[in-house]
């Protein structure tokens, strides 16, 4: 597989490389994303050592991983027993063993894969790794690499370290889902040539997870591999739900209980009406499966318009969960048996799908920035809701970009399988949308309708009063 996209993550990596001095690098991303793809396609004739963690792993069955792999990198160099008793006398022989390397005319590379699952409780792995960098690895030109998908843990662990990897990170590379333009990079490159609405369809289902997409099988429409991929009993995504929370948090319940309430309450949670949904307290509990979710890519916190942090809503932005929980997990095991053609005609897809659309507008601001042609201004994203009350009428705009020249672009996503037909009704919703938005906030900003749809309208837009329209074309944008 040849790698797609990660421009400005491949520009670090190699300055990394070409750096005189140690470099630490910490690469995040949640499981699937291709991390270790990125590293081993960008370093792989420099690296020396890899060692990728064991999932659910034992102290004792961690560091046997550890002597396999240090036998197949070094063959010539002995381990004995007394180097695997902790991760203090592993990483000391592993010093030894890579000194010569740091003395020849390449800088060497270091690699430590799912480092979450290496530094398990009490194992001490974190407080040996800064050992290994602070004894030996920072006096070496030599490029260490450390990659977790448990965003929040790497975070906290080694980044946050408070011990001997304070401040020891010199490079934090965050590695996002692709965007359309790389999916369907991804596709051309191994022979898929379907239409951008049918790629939109499949990102739709699984989101830009490299993984995910490498399933996708040319020949075959979108729904036919959606019918294969998520349905058929040996489909990749047909139980991939339940692997992908167990493999990222160690008590992952909560997190599943927080993604299943927010796909019941697709439009966003408050923190507080979330605690209520989910069951789980409003406290540090909380806040820590939030953190998680949030580092991990699975859900977004949006600021509400000029509101205090409490009213910032959490959505549910992780394509694959929202149609897992929407669709094949409900059917259960009836999901082999089932028709994707004659599913994709029930009312609930509708609803299904104009709301993964508007999660494929909230992942694509800078393209639509681009279309707008304010990629040179300054903005801010944000959400609106107002509750119908003595006050007023209610309304909620999922996204709204304000920019720094006093103009705010209320934004309405509407998908759509053809040419969307306007009307007084899509005309009434944005004016009752900016009216309750301008009373209840008191805006004397210049307001512009923004339509974000499939395909271009088939009348003209400004006969009812949209300012500005992006399409799908324009989300597919390299930016």
């Amino acid at each position: 597989m040849k790698l797609v996209g990660r421009k400005a993550q491949i520009k670090r990596l190699q300055e990394a490389l070409a750096s005189p001095q140690p470099e630490m690098v910490a690469l995040i991303g949640r499981r699937r994303v291709g991390k270790t793809f990125l590293i081993r396609e960008t370093y792989k004739e420099n690296i020396i050592f890899e060692l990728t963690g064991l999932q659910n792993g034992s102290l004792a069955n961690q560091l046997q991983n550890f002597a396999l792999t240090f036998a197949r990198f070094f063959p010539d160099e002995q381990l004995e027993d007394k180097h695997t008793q902790n991760w203090l006398a592993a990483f000391d022989r592993l010093a030894q063993a890579i000194e010569p390397f740091t003395k020849g005319d390449y800088k060497p590379v270091v690699f430590l894969d799912e480092l979450p699952w290496l530094g398990t409780r009490k194992s001490d792995f974190i407080q040996a790794l800064g050992y290994f960098w602070n004894s030996y690895a920072s006096r070496w030109p030599i490029v260490v690499v450390i990659c977790g998908s448990a965003a929040s843990w790497m975070i906290e662990k080694v980044v946050n370290d408070k011990g001997g990897l304070h401040n020891r990170v010199t490079q934090i590379l965050h590695l996002a889902p692709f965007t359309l333009a790389e999916t369907e990079a991804l596709c051309q490159i191994n022979g898929i040539t379907l239409p951008r609405y049918q790629i939109l369809l499949l990102y739709m289902v699984m989101g830009g997870i490299p993984m995910y997409l490498q399933q996708i099988k040319p020949g075959l429409s979108a729904a036919q591999n959606i019918q294969a991929i998520c349905f058929d009993r040996d489909g990749y995504l047909n139980r991939e739900f339940s692997r992908l929370f167990a493999s990222l948090f160690e008590r992952y319940d909560a997190h599943v209980d927080i993604v299943r309430a927010l796909a019941e309450r697709r439009i966003g949670l408050t923190k507080p009406t979330l605690a209520a949904a989910s069951g789980i307290s409003n406290g540090g509990g909380l806040n820590r499966v939030l953190a998680d979710l949030i580092e991990s890519g699975f859900i977004t916190e949006y600021g509400s318009y000029r509101k205090k942090r409490r009213h910032r809503l959490y959505r549910l932005t992780d394509f694959y969960s929202l149609f897992y929980l929407t669709y094949i997990e409900r059917l259960g095991p009836a999901a082999a048996q089932t028709d994707f053609n004659k599913l994709s005609t029930q009312s609930s897809w509708r609803s299904w799908t104009g709301y993964a659309f508007e999660n494929v507008c909230l992942t694509h601001i800078d393209q639509i920035k681009v279309a707008l042609g304010i990629s040179g201004i300054p903005t801010s994203a944000a959400s609106f809701y107002a509750a119908e009350d003595t006050k007023g009428p209610g309304a909620q705009i999922d996204l709204l970009i304000e920019r720094s020249d006093n103009t705010i672009h209320i934004c309405e996503a509407k998908f759509t399988h053809q040419a969307l037909q306007l009307s007084n009704a899509i005309k009434k919703v944005f004016e009752h949308k900016a009216a309750v938005f301008a009373e209840r906030t008191k805006s004397k900003n210049y307001f512009l309708k923004t339509l974000l749809t499939t395909y271009p309208p088939s009348s003209s837009p400004h006969a009812y009063g949209i300012d500005q329209v992006v399409v799908l074309e324009d989300l597919f944008r390299e930016v």
